[in-house]
């Protein structure tokens, strides 16, 4: 092996094999879903297929917004003056930062923050999260993953942590994110109900995931409505116009039921 040989553990590619994590590829397809995929990928190990359905339902809780999220923004905006779809998603993808699509990390951070210092001080989850919150109110940090901004009650929260609960991985952190959900309304007089970011933030770190890694997942969640999002732009909008966020008319299907 040379110097500049660097060795890496995800994906075996030969003449007529591919291998991820030690699997036949063409063994994955039509066995694992999708969730399974990215777990096995991101973990190394292929989860159970409960577990890989509430990967899955991760991945679709973000996978669009409407066109007013900075990121599809950005891949309109692309879209508009004549760029390639590829230039479109990478417009969008850049758009996903701290303060859009970032929130599942500090989220994360903020749990695990109350449950260190629960354990450090050997106090309750609650009286460590009144405390911490207490430290980022006079510090005037805006804790993430709760509230939002169309939202009163996420509707993807309670289906999320549904899920979680029947695969098995609803413990010490959605119990935590629940308790600094109740210590927020009891610092603030009202209510700011965990969203979708915070819900993910819980269940990745029940399921193990370091909080450096899961900004990721709205990312990989994203692509497909970036895609869907330029395309039509690209097929229905004037090109070089200007965007204005939120004014927009959805004229697509009437509500209906996902047949099960």
């Amino acid at each position: 092996m040379s110097d500049d040989t660097f060795k890496t553990a995800i994906t075996y590619t030969a003449p007529d094999e591919i291998r991820m994590r030690g699997y036949p590829v063409e063994q994955l397809m039509g066995h694992v879903d999708f969730g399974q995929a990215v777990y096995l990928l991101l973990r190394g190990e292929l989860p159970s297929a409960q577990v890989g359905r509430l990967m899955t339902a991760i991945l679709v809780s973000s996978i669009d917004h409407g066109p007013g999220a900075p990121s599809v923004l950005g891949a309109r905006t692309a879209a508009s003056t004549g760029a390639p779809l590829n230039a479109c998603v990478a417009a969008g993808v850049l758009n996903i930062n701290r303060f859009h699509g970032g929130a599942v990390e500090d989220c994360a951070r903020a749990i695990l923050e109350v449950i260190g210092r629960a354990d450090e001080t050997q106090t309750s989850l609650a009286t460590a999260a009144e405390q911490v919150l207490e430290e980022y109110r006079q510090r005037k940090y805006r804790v993430a993953g709760f509230g939002h901004r169309v939202h009163q009650n996420d509707p993807r929260t309670p289906r999320l942590f549904e899920l979680a609960a029947e695969a098995g991985v609803s413990g010490r952190h959605v119990d935590t994110c629940r308790l600094i959900e109740s210590a927020l309304a009891k610092q603030l007089g009202k209510k700011l109900p965990i969203n979708v970011d915070g819900a993910i933030a819980a269940v990745l770190l029940e399921l193990g995931f370091e909080p450096e890694l899961m900004n990721g997942f709205f990312i990989i969640a994203r692509v497909p409505g970036l895609i869907a999002q330029a395309r039509e732009e690209m097929t229905r909008e004037k090109k070089m116009r200007k965007i204005i966020p939120g004014a927009h008319v959805y004229d697509g299907p009437a509500p209906r039921i996902v047949p099960i």
